[in-house]
């Protein structure tokens, strides 16, 4: 028997300036992951002005992979393997943190001289606890590399993992899916059954998964052997993620996961005694540990 999926209500929506809104989806009271999946951010839709533009300065991560997937606008990612990279729409940054790596992400200087929009979905996965301190590894991927999934009514692309008999070339080290999905109105989607745990982030549009009603800007998740079909009201672009349960709950502090509070309380000393690399490019600037 199916399980019913579940509405995350407690979002969080932050101004970081400029007009430049973050809303964070995960992680939540209610739901601190799904799958490996610890982190959803989904950013903007925002307009910089020319001379304007996202500038994360150089910051450490541990324990996790970073990816970022544009729906428009570029972000310029440097880090202290000696990666540089621009990301735009439909390709994937993924960079895998291992026992530390330091990176940046700012607007490339074109985009910042005359002014872009900047709309996509930041997400953090976990890694196992046995390749929690792997090497750190930095990889893109074009868009002509990923699958696409094409049904009545649905187009698809895999950004990751395994999903509907097809499998994405971006290295992972679990059971996982990550996809960006347009729906025609009217158009149904069953999600992949092999996957335990399941969450469903509806960007533009309006769903319902099952008697649940998702609306734009809004996530819902579920977990079990089958899972509901979805079905669009209207147009809608959507993002399903999810995968198989981690193996163990993991600590968030900062951007640093881990499986025990010693190990981000490393991290923590690494950081401040300015023991991780500089990010070639972008040596300038450091941030404190927040308090």
């Amino acid at each position: 028997m199916e399980a019913n999926p579940t509405l995350i209500a407690d979002a969080r929506v932050h101004d970081l300036g400029d007009g430049f809104m973050v809303r964070r989806m995960l992680p939540v009271l209610l739901t601190r992951h799904v799958g490996p999946f610890v982190f959803f951010d989904h950013i903007g839709p925002t307009t910089f002005s020319a001379g304007k533009g996202m500038d994360v300065r150089p910051h450490p991560h541990i324990g996790l992979a970073t990816v970022t997937w544009l729906f428009d606008g570029a972000i310029r990612h440097r880090d202290s393997l000696g990666s540089l990279a621009d990301i735009r729409p439909g390709e994937v940054n993924w960079m895998t943190s291992g026992h530390g790596i330091v990176h940046s992400e700012r607007t490339p200087p074109e985009e910042r001289q005359d002014g872009h929009k900047l709309h996509g979905i930041q997400v953090w996965v976990a890694l196992p606890q046995a390749d929690a301190e792997v090497d750190p590894e930095f990889h893109h991927h074009d868009r002509d590399a990923l699958p696409q999934i094409r049904q009545p009514g649905v187009e698809a692309v895999l950004i990751a993992g395994s999903a509907y008999g097809e499998r994405s070339p971006v290295k992972v080290f679990a059971p996982m899916f990550f996809l960006e999905v347009s729906l025609a109105a009217g158009a149904e989607l069953a999600l992949p059954q092999e996957h335990a745990e399941r969450g469903v982030h509806v960007v533009e549009g309006a769903v319902s998964w099952g008697s649940l009603e998702i609306g734009a800007a809004q996530m819902a998740v579920q977990a079990g052997a089958s899972a509901p079909t979805l079905r669009a009201h209207e147009a809608s672009r959507l993002m399903l993620f999810g995968g198989a349960p981690l193996d163990g709950e993991r600590h968030l502090w900062w951007n640093f996961v881990a499986s025990t509070r010693e190990r981000i309380e490393q991290a923590k000393a690494d950081w401040l005694a300015q023991r991780l690399p500089k990010v070639p490019g972008d040596e300038d600037e450091f941030i404190p540990l927040p308090p």
